[in-house]
């Protein structure tokens, strides 16, 4: 069933004022570092009474501060208690808030009484979990995934609580439902899943997803550890990578089946003031992009000019081609770190993109060839931060890129090869200026990828 949210209380005002000293500690808060005017769209009851008395709700907070403007879904569990003043939380339990008049409030994610409610309320065909047994799952940076073990035997699963909420299709449920029903196996399987209805800050009447319960899949390992585990004994990876390459593969296919092809009548991107328009398909598209991701990377990282006439050299040829392969629905933000290996083969996790990208950018059909990019460029720093360099990090590097180069089928397509060359360019670029911005000691790691790529 959908949830309605409901107009905000004076307990639910009470409550805001509390989280206004602990929402910015949490690592899924958007607003880091800045002073975000934080209000309430609504507050949803969740159904069903509780043999102690509490009381299940789930905020709806306005996060406003500059160009962040999100709804944050804040979950929390109300318990009675002896009257006195409101104050801050009890230093003591981590999963207390602290007191909004005569009520306890305590964090609801990990909470066995909000997963209760949260599963009673949600659809799909639903698991046999031990709420009592939940585990939130630590490192989480945009939302807080909770660990369900199964009752009586039966498989364990583990909920999405999604952070930011937005109307509208959410790519990270509705990417794996088409995927399962369309046969496809690698990925976990959604088991249940909650949505609401809120307005907006703007008045605009809302309806959106708050979260996933998927199948667990067990004994996994996250693909980028596993890999920078590789790098650091010296251990080839272009089998594990050829497998990886035909799951990928797969998924490509999968997602055609589900969601077809686009023929192409809007726009691939949006351009910036002063660009034309990308073309919607075609050649021209790739090329007009990558020569706008290089001006832009080359005003953030000058030192770039020098080698913007290899990238134009690139950029040529790519508009040269006669075709390139249809847009279709891809994972999006496709990289090591979103692929679990468990037993003998591969998942393909993590559909959501970047949560505070508008949907339209995230459900935009490209070309599949992106997400073969950025598995690609993922290999090099699995190879730096595995600690190799130099021949060895080259030999390591190019031993996987082939693997999945074979895996996936590009190897015998000189087309597909320029135009996957084109796409990890773009990648490349943008790294380059992040770890400018961001990690001035990792910038070595897209710069190598970039002379290699540029001969």
């Amino acid at each position: 069933m959908t949830l309605d949210a409901r107009a905000p209380d004076d307990r639910d005002r009470q409550v805001l004022d509390l989280l206004r000293g602990w929402l910015p500690g949490r690592r899924w808060y958007p607003a880091k570092g800045a002073s975000a005017d934080l209000s309430l769209v609504g507050t949803l009851v969740l159904p069903g009474g509780l043999s102690d008395g509490a009381q299940v709700r789930v905020l709806l907070v306005r996060a406003h501060a500059g160009s962040v403007d999100v709804v944050l879904q804040v979950p929390v569990v109300l318990e009675p208690v002896a009257p006195v003043p409101a104050g801050p939380a009890d230093a003591s339990d981590d999963g207390v808030l602290g007191r909004a008049g005569g009520v306890l409030v305590r964090d609801g994610a990990g909470d066995p009484r909000f997963l209760r409610a949260w599963l009673a309320a949600a659809e799909g065909p639903g698991a046999d979990v031990d709420v009592a047994a939940a585990r939130v799952v630590t490192g989480e940076q945009s939302n807080t995934s909770v660990v369900l073990p199964g009752t009586d035997g039966a498989p364990a699963g583990i909920l999405k609580v999604l952070r930011t909420v937005a109307a509208g299709e959410n790519p990270d449920i509705d990417v794996p439902r088409h995927l399962v029903g369309a046969g496809w196996d690698g990925v976990p399987a959604p088991l249940a899943w909650a949505t609401a209805r809120w307005t907006a800050p703007d008045g605009t009447p809302s309806t959106g997803y708050l979260g996933v319960l998927s199948a667990f899949v067990p004994g996994a390992r996250d693909g980028f550890e596993l890999a920078c585990e590789a790098a650091r004994t010296g251990t080839d990876l272009g089998a594990l990578a050829h497998e990886l390459g035909a799951t990928v593969a797969g998924m490509h296919a999968a997602l055609v089946d589900a969601y077809g092809t686009d023929a192409g009548t809007s726009p691939a991107a949006d351009a910036p003031a002063g660009v034309p328009p990308v073309p919607a398909t075609g050649p021209a598209a790739v090329a007009v992009a990558l020569t706008t991701r290089l001006a832009w990377a080359t005003a953030a990282v000058p030192a770039l000019a020098a080698r913007a006439a290899g990238v134009r050299e690139v950029v040529d040829r790519v508009a040269a081609l006669g075709s390139t392969p249809p847009r279709q629905r891809v994972h999006g933000d496709l990289h090591l770190g979103q692929v679990l290996r468990s037993g003998d083969r591969w998942f393909v996790i993590d559909f959501e993109g970047e949560p505070l990208a508008p949907l339209e950018a995230r459900t935009r059909p490209d070309l599949a060839l992106r997400d073969v990019a950025g598995l690609l460029r993922s290999f090099d720093y699995a190879a730096a931060v595995g600690g190799l360099g130099g021949a060895a990090a080259d030999a390591w590097t190019a031993s996987a890129r082939a693997g999945l180069l074979r895996g996936y089928g590009v190897q015998d397509d000189p087309g597909q090869a320029l135009l996957l060359r084109a796409l990890e360019l773009d990648k490349t670029l943008y790294e380059v200026v992040y770890e400018a911005r961001n990690r001035p000691a990792w910038a070595p790691i897209p710069q190598a990828g970039l002379d290699r790529l540029l001969g």
